[in-house]
Formats: C-alpha cells, structure tokens, sequence
C-alpha cells in the first residue's frame, strides 16, 4: 500500500521451506555485479492460470509438480542468478498444501477456478504459518495464527500459498527519500528487466516475481500506485480495485480510505480470474458495506476482444508530458485504441492534483489510527506506531542505514481520527479525485473509461537519494477510492511501460473488458530477460 509520486513539494515515498528472514546490512543492496547470465530455460515460462487448469485436468502435470517447479524456480532465479531479491520467504507448507489439492482433484473434487495454481502474497498480509512483516526487523518474529480474509478466499478456490514477497519497508510510508522495494528485512529487489533499476512502488516484490515467473499470479496492495507501478515496470497488469471490493482484515495497513489488496499478473485473464477469486464482502471490513450489488462477479466473463469497439475512451493530456519515450509509446497505444473502433478524445480532470495536500493529511492521520489497531489486535511484538519508532531508533544501523522515519514521526504528531482537521481533509480529497474529478470527466464527454501512462520507465535504483519519480497517472483513481487498471503498452530501451485505465466505483467488469481488448489488440508484453542494466543502444 504505497503513496508514489506527489506532484506537491513532499515526494511521498509510499510509495526448512522459508527464505532467510534478515540480511546483513552489507547484502541489502545487490549490485548488478553479482548477477549471472540469464537462467536457464523454465518449463511453465508465461504460463496462464488457463493452460495450467488444463495441464492439471488432463494429468499432465500435478500442482505438486508445479509448486516444486516454482519453489525451484525462486532458488534458482531469486536466491542465485540474477538474484532478484523478491520473494522474503517461502512456505514450509506449499508441497503439502499442493497435494492435498491433488487428492482432492483426484477424488472429483474441485474447489475453484485457481485449483492447484500457486500464488505469492506481498508481506503485509497474514498468511499462516509464515512471518507478516511489512519488511521490518520490528515484526521479523510475527507470526499472524489466522489468514487474511483474502488469502481464506484464495484458498476457498484452490490457490496454493507460495510464499510472500519482499516490499518497500512499511509500505513506504516511513520516509521521503526511501527507495521502492527495500526492507530492512528483506532488502532491495530489483527489475527483472534491468538488474540495477528499480522494482517501484510498495509491491515491489510481487512485481518482480511474477514478470520473473517465479509464481503463477500474486497479490499487491496499494493506496496509491503501488500495484499500478509495480506492475507497470515489470510488464504486468495490475489490478486496483475499488476500495471495499476487496477485504482489507489481515493487512498490515496505511489508510482505511485508500488501501486495497488486487492481482498483479502476466495477463489480463490471469488478473480477472484472481480478482473474482478475492472479491467478496467482509463484515469486518467497513468499506465492504458500501458495494451496492454485493452479488458475487465472474471478471473472467468480461474477457471480451471486442469491447473497445463502440467504447469512448478519454486521454488525460495532463498526464503526459513527463518523459518522451512514454509519451511516443502512449501515442502508438491511443492509435492502437482507435484502430480496435474506441473514440478517443482529449479529457481534463478539472480538480488534478489540487487533492495532493489533503491526501497527505489524511494518509498520516489514518497511518497512526489504523496501524495501531492492527498491531495490537494482531498480538504483534510491537502494539502501537510508537512503538515501532522506537524500535527504529534503538536499531538504526539495520533499520534507518540509509532513510529515516520522518514521515512517522509526523503520522504520530497527528491527533484522533474525530479531528476537525482530519475530516475536512477526507471529505476534500474524495470529492475533488472522484465527483469533482473522474466522475466530472466522464459525464462532460460521456465516457467509458481515462486513460493515461501508468508510469514512466524503472529509474536506477539509489538507496542514498531514494526513488526518482518523473510521472504517473494513477493517483486520481487511489484518491477517489476507484478502480484503474494497468496494461503493458511498449517499453522505452527494454523498460516496460503500461498505460492505466481508469473508470467510476465498482467499474472493474467494464475496465477488465477494455484493458482485454486493448492486451489483445496490442499484445506488447515481453518476458524479462534478466539484463545487467538498459542496453542504450537498443531501440525506444
């Protein structure tokens, strides 16, 4: 759950069987050096949840087969090679999980559409019997004893629970000048595409492991971006659904106004079929009662090549402009929309960016609330915000090496959650990203969907600096609780580029149907290739 890129002056930077739990301060940062060639050809590279499904149907392959493949494949590519960094921990009860699955296949039964299909989870929901750490030393030893609502829902259809991936430390809410994907316990992934750029966003680690094929599909969380620029980066889609869609009990959190779970996954099929897995109202999460039809959807009907055809697409022009071979690759994606029989016309967002202060109010109010309810609900060894800046300043040289903790420290300056300050912050953010803003847009030309470059390409990693952001065009759709989609659409000198939709609350059916069509249209994911760094020469 990441805050990415502000355009006010804060860069808000939310933006036996397991893996070793903490790494020396030293192995925290890999450097491309360290990397191999790339590794070696792998039996279910690109996979779909689909073909898998029919592989398992005919006896083909097993899900135990699959899960060790997989587990291999993290040992092999994660933990040597090109050394990704992405997955924080394994589960010692994948293999069992997985033939339990068998037995059941074999015995007739089929528990759903992810029968068998292994997934990874970022590390902020809890999963027995693994670690939730959100990547801090703080919580290395927290051992959640229940399952987040969604990953009972995961389970409830079938999925085998691989492991947990690495993260942007507490969600990258600690600090202005931190970089994505780095965690004291986990340290620093890195891009699959090149080795020494950065993996972006909070769920960093889903976003490297999935476009490394290191797990079928995953699970990010973001609040703002941190599933659309992950997956971006690493030429996924990415799913953010709108915020009480999904359950957020079990989820080390930010903010009860933004935060969301979602699929990230090498296709929009993949991402529908996950999305209808996890979708489900949760009486213990508040956000659940404010979905109108509560009524159970498969997104994988709304896979449907034609939809663009008729559909009314809106550019929002404003969100372009930040980097040149983003912008060509959006102008060759707006071609592409209009060829499928979209009508695409310029669009404005009347209110953009003018949320931006309001958003950071409301986000550190609701950090302090919301953490400290989750941590001592969860019997966590640390119980309160406080707590965990203690914890930071009493272990600085492994948790504060290279950033600090101002954006805490300022989140625990904060006052209660009835403050006059707090809720005109609230009620002003929603009001100017969603019925000032996207839903503004969309009845001025009567639109289907927005559209804009999710992100511009991977930056190198700095963890000295921090994350180099130059433009991102999610940001209304996390403040106005609303759904958006990512879709690869090119890539700039190797780096994956997506392009976001955008629609109203609850519009993940008619979004889902766009992006398939526009992935269909273009089909411009490309696996990694595991490079050291950007090969200049190569084409935009």
């Amino acid at each position: 759950m990441r805050r990415l890129a502000l355009s006010f002056a804060i860069s808000l930077a939310l933006l036996a069987g397991c893996k070793q739990a903490a790494q020396a301060p030293d192995a925290s940062v890999a450097t491309p050096a360290a990397a191999d060639a790339a590794p070696a050809a792998f039996a279910f590279e690109e996979a779909s949840i689909a073909s898998l499904r029919q592989q398992m149907a005919s006896g083909a392959v097993s899900s135990h087969a699959l899960t060790r493949a997989y587990l291999d494949r993290i040992a092999a590519v994660d933990d040597a090679g090109p050394m990704l960094n992405a997955v924080i921990e394994t589960n010692p009860d994948a293999l069992k999980q997985a033939d339990a699955l068998d037995a059941e296949r074999k015995a007739g039964k089929l528990r759903g559409p992810l029968h068998g299909i292994p997934v990874l989870l970022k590390d902020n929901i809890d999963a027995v019997p693994m670690v939730n750490s959100a990547g801090s030393l703080a919580l290395a030893n927290h051992r959640p004893k229940t399952d987040a609502f969604l990953v009972a829902k995961l389970r409830a259809a079938g999925a085998v629970i691989l492991g947990k991936t690495n993260l942007s430390e507490w969600a990258n809410i600690r600090s202005t000048r931190s970089s994505s994907g780095w965690s004291a316990r986990g340290g620093q992934t890195r891009n699959p595409y090149a080795l020494d750029r950065n993996p972006c966003g909070s769920s960093a680690g889903t976003g490297t492991a999935i476009a490394a094929n290191l797990a079928t599909a995953g699970i990010g969380t973001e609040t703002d971006g941190s599933i659309l620029c992950p997956s971006a980066v690493a030429g996924l889609v990415g799913i953010k659904p709108t915020v009480g869609l999904v359950s957020r009990s079990g989820i080390i959190p930010i903010s009860h106004s933004q935060d969301t779970a979602g699929p990230m996954a090498r296709s929009v099929a993949d991402a529908a079929a996950v999305l209808t897995a996890i979708a489900a109202a949760d009486p213990a999460d508040a956000a659940s009662k404010e979905r109108v039809d509560g009524t159970a959807i498969d997104y994988t009907a709304h896979l449907k090549a034609d939809a663009l055809n008729g559909a009314r697409i809106g550019v929002v022009r404003k969100l372009m402009g930040y980097q040149p071979d983003t912008d060509a690759a959006m102008e060759r994606a707006i071609a592409a929309l209009k060829a499928a029989g979209a009508t695409v016309v310029d669009a404005e967002i009347p209110t953009l960016g003018q949320w931006d202060a309001a958003e950071l109010d409301v986000l550190l109010y609701e950090l302090k609330a919301d953490l400290n309810a989750y941590l001592a609900a969860s019997g966590a060894p640390v119980k309160t915000l406080a707590d965990v800046i203690a914890f930071n300043k009493a272990h600085a040289d492994t948790e504060m090496q290279y950033f600090a903790q101002e954006l805490f420290e300022q989140a625990q300056a904060k006052g209660a959650l009835t403050d006059k300050a707090y809720l005109a912050a609230r009620d002003k953010a929603r009001r100017l990203a969603g019925p000032e803003g996207i839903d503004a847009a969309l009845k001025k030309q009567r639109l289907d969907a927005l559209v804009a470059p999710a992100m511009s390409p991977a930056w190198p990693t700095d963890p000295i600096n921090g994350d180099h952001f130059v433009g991102a065009g999610y940001g209304a759709a996390a403040v106005a609780r609303y759904p958006s989609i990512t879709v690869p659409m090119g890539d700039a000198h190797g780096l994956p580029l997506g392009i976001a939709f955008m629609g109203p609350a609850w519009s993940e059916a008619r979004l889902i149907e766009l992006a398939y069509a526009y992935e269909q249209a273009s089909k411009a994911r490309k696996p990694p290739r595991f490079a050291p760094t950007v090969d200049l020469a190569a084409p935009k």
